[in-house]
């Protein structure tokens, strides 16, 4: 039976080839869609999963809590593993983990230096690879990380510092200008859905700042993992915490209201709004459950249009029904049959999609930069959601159409005299303005997003980034002396307008906050940031100033530069009034002598913070360079020729200001060609079931046109009768998706400080685009019933 029904549902496909291929191509692009957006969120989904002991590994956090705002940290301070060894009973082992990087030397058995490159590196204690488990192909981790001066190797580091991990053991490696490291282990990759990228861990006891002992000292390069013991929750953690915090934090004169707390580790990779991640891949939850909606969104879309198309063609297959029932099918055989039909293009559907997403997973690994993949016999759960795909569709496509089919009365389905109730129409055009409410929605968010991404990009920031590049400068005692020599041949190669020795850029996600005194009095209100430039900075960046100087000579001692909001922080209304006062950071301690107007020190979607500039020539990290555009290459190779020169034991290291600047808006970028993807998928699949609605309304009409046309009813009249209804259709569901949209594209600028205005003209695009895609759709093909010859449509009556 089940062969006989794959036959005749074979038969019936290949007899309407147009339909099935209409069919089986909007279902094949809305499950390939679905299945790249199910292998993207099943990869995010699998970070840092799979450890022996990870549902009792957690990490210490940090919080503060200030009377205008809170803040946080994945950093902890130093002194806080050695105490949580001695005061929390439920906690099995805790380690310390420190990122920080320079430049490797690798030298050969004679000597001489064979690779020499930047990288990061971690110092770690044993316990870490105890807690995770990371066993070592050579080496103990008890032993391997215990001594000073030594260090682990991940299989690939090895391999390409000595050839394999065996060669590796006992070898030395050279960390920065002096530290001479040697490998006395090497792990196991990591894999690609990792929070840790972790290649070179040297001891802890090799760290220069692990003995450091402040507790309002804290750093985010510095983590701490705890491993609870067995049959303790994080629950029975909360009073030993809530002791501990009060014994460190309460009584010690810390400002913000300083506490830690307990980060599970498999939330480390969706909470990097709150606390960033060593790694540099990371996604927010909400942009995962953002995602599946839409894959949901789609799949509806594909199973409307597919009911559609099949309600559309039962008409046609009435006498095929109505000679089954009299030769003694019962419905429910035939809705088995009409199942089956379904599946198969299901089926074929699924096929199809298959080989689209593998063509179609460069690309998304490329967006996303992940390396992904489709395999069935590595991940089985992708075999389940496939099947699980097949019949929810089959059944969510075929059910509603198989059973409209299977009620038809055998005489007048005999005599091609059925007609589908008003009841079913109904239904059907519930269907199309739920399908046209989905695909507006996502051409408006659409616009939105685009808007956003055109007003982040080019809304004046306060400061001049263009042809800036920031080259990362050796700090060490050597190098400093160096650096006025290199300014001056910098500024002797053709196209360099300018230098200036700094910390960062005017735009930085790198943070260096901290609580002061403002006048005598000490700030608990918020944090100030710092910034360490030279005294060309200002100019260089063309920050412009409202009140006073820039300091002249790079001595911290000459002054402080403040920007507005600083000012308005400390109730300040005019700028003169600052100048004098005294800002004590640290012990520097020193006047106000300028205020800046006001720039954007981070991305867009975060408020200007208070900040302060002072000069100390014994933190300058970067060197900021201005160039002609027009001579941008050949400066740049010339900067980096002498910056080789100069500083030969470092490797250089630069990147421009804009391109990093946009580097904020990265996940925005995606968001954006996502729904431009999407919203295209969906409008031709809604475009295809808009005109397999169209198909049906005109064959159930087919003998009211002829009755009309023979009444003397123009091309044009009857046209026009086809297309109000579904005008009409498209015109509510613009309703519909109109308050749903505003809600959503709120909701998704609300995570932006500085936003562009919610305007009329996305909403009214979205619905010219729709009505007029709708009229031209169901024009061609009421033109084509309305050109039908009348006596086929009336010989029988």
């Amino acid at each position: 039976m089940f062969k006989l029904n794959f036959k005749i549902a074979f038969r019936n496909l290949w007899k309407n080839k147009g339909y099935t291929l209409i069919n089986i191509m909007g279902l094949a692009i809305g499950m390939t869609s679905c299945i790249l957006i199910f292998i993207f969120i099943r990869y995010q989904l699998s970070f840092d999963e799979g450890y022996k002991n990870e549902h009792r590994i957690y990490r210490f956090v940090t919080t503060w809590n200030y009377t205008s705002f809170d803040d946080y940290s994945q950093g902890v301070p130093r002194p806080l593993p050695a105490a949580a060894r001695n005061e929390f009973a439920g906690i099995e082992k805790v380690a310390t983990i420190s990122s920080s990087g320079g430049v490797i030397h690798v030298k050969d058995d004679q000597g001489k230096e064979k690779l020499k490159i930047l990288a990061s590196v971690f110092y770690a204690e044993p316990e870490f690879f105890e807690i995770f488990d990371l066993h070592l192909n050579t080496g103990s981790p008890q032993t391997a990380l215990s001594a000073p001066n030594t260090v682990v190797l991940s299989e690939n580091t090895a391999i390409k510092f000595f050839g394999s991990p065996e060669k590796a053991l006992g070898k030395s490696i050279q960390y920065g200008t002096k530290t001479l490291l040697k490998v006395t282990g090497v792990f196991k990759d990591l894999p690609e859905n990792s929070s840790f990228p972790l290649k070179i861990v040297i001891s802890n006891t090799t760290d220069p700042g692990r003995n450091q002992n402040i507790w309002d000292s804290v750093s985010s390069q510095t983590e701490c993992y705890v491993l609870l013991k067995e049959g303790v929750s994080i629950t029975d953690m909360d009073q030993p915490l809530a002791a501990f915090n009060k014994k460190h934090y309460a009584h010690s004169n810390i400002s913000g209201n300083q506490k830690n707390a307990f980060q599970g580790l498999r939330e480390l990779h969706f909470n990097v709004e709150r606390y960033g991640i060593f790694g540099e891949s990371s996604i927010s939850r909400k942009e995962l459950y953002g995602l599946a909606i839409i894959g949901l969104f789609l799949m509806v879309t594909a199973c409307i249009n597919f009911i559609n198309l099949a309600t559309a063609q039962a008409i046609n297959r009435s006498k095929e029904v109505g000679v089954r029932k009299v030769m003694g099918s019962k419905r429910g055989q035939l809705i088995l049959q009409f199942l089956t039909e379904t599946f198969t293009i299901t089926l074929l559907a699924l096929l199809i999609a298959g080989v689209l997403t593998e063509i179609a997973l460069p690309t998304l690994e490329h967006l996303f930069k992940a390396k992904m993949s489709l395999s069935l016999f590595q991940e089985p759960i992708i075999f389940l959601f496939l099947g699980g795909l097949v019949l929810l569709v089959s059944f969510l496509a075929g059910f509603y159409p198989a059973l409209i089919m299977s009620g038809f009365s055998p005489a007048l389905a005999i005599k091609n005299k059925v007609s589908i109730n008003s009841g079913s129409l109904n239904l059907r055009k519930v269907l199309v303005v739920l399908q046209f409410s989905i695909t507006i929605i996502l051409i408006i968010a659409t616009l939105m997003i685009l808007r956003q991404m055109k007003y982040v990009t080019e809304k004046p920031l306060g400061f001049d980034k263009q042809a800036v590049t920031m080259v990362v400068v050796p700090t060490d005692s050597l190098s400093r002396l160096k650096q006025h020599n290199f300014k001056e041949r910098v500024l002797q190669i053709p196209g360099i307008q300018m230098i200036s020795f700094c910390q960062k850029a005017p735009l930085s996600g790198d943070m260096w906050t901290t609580n002061f005194s403002f006048n005598g009095a000490e700030n608990k209100d918020f944090e100030i940031r710092l910034a360490n430039t030279d005294p060309g900075y200002f100019e260089l960046f063309k920050l412009a100033l409202v009140a006073g100087k820039t300091y002249s000579k790079p001595d911290f001692a000459t002054g402080y530069v403040v920007n507005e909001t600083f000012l308005k922080k400390t109730n300040i209304l005019n700028p003169e009034e600052a100048l004098g006062k005294i800002i004590d950071q640290n012990g520097v301690k020193a006047p106000i002598i300028g205020v800046l107007k006001d720039y954007n020190d981070q991305s867009l979607k975060t408020s200007i913070s208070p900040v302060a500039y002072f000069a100390d020539p014994n933190a300058y990290y970067q060197a900021a360079i201005k160039i002609d555009p027009k001579q941008v290459v050949p400066a740049m190779e010339k900067i980096n020729a002498l910056w080789n020169e100069t500083f030969p034991n470092h490797v250089f290291q630069s990147k421009f200001v804009d391109e990093d600047v946009n580097r904020y808006y990265e996940s925005e970028r995606i968001t954006g060609i996502l729904f431009r993807v999407f919203a295209g998928v969906i409008i031709f699949i809604s475009f295809i079931g808009l005109f397999g609605l169209v198909s049906f309304v005109a064959s159930q009409r087919t003998r009211e046109v002829a009755i009309r046309k023979v009444l003397g009813a123009s091309n044009y009249e009857l046209i026009r009768m086809l297309n109000s209804s579904f005008l009409m259709m498209v015109f509510l569901a613009n309703l519909i998706a109109w308050p749903l949209a505003y809600l959503f594209v709120s909701k998704w600028l609300s995570g932006f400080a500085y936003r562009t205005e919610i305007s009329i003209w996305p909403f009214v695009l979205a619905m010219v685009v729709s009505m007029t895609l709708t009229f031209i759709t169901v024009t061609i093909r009421s033109y084509k019933a309305a050109k039908a010859n009348t006596i086929d449509a009336l010989k029988y009556e």
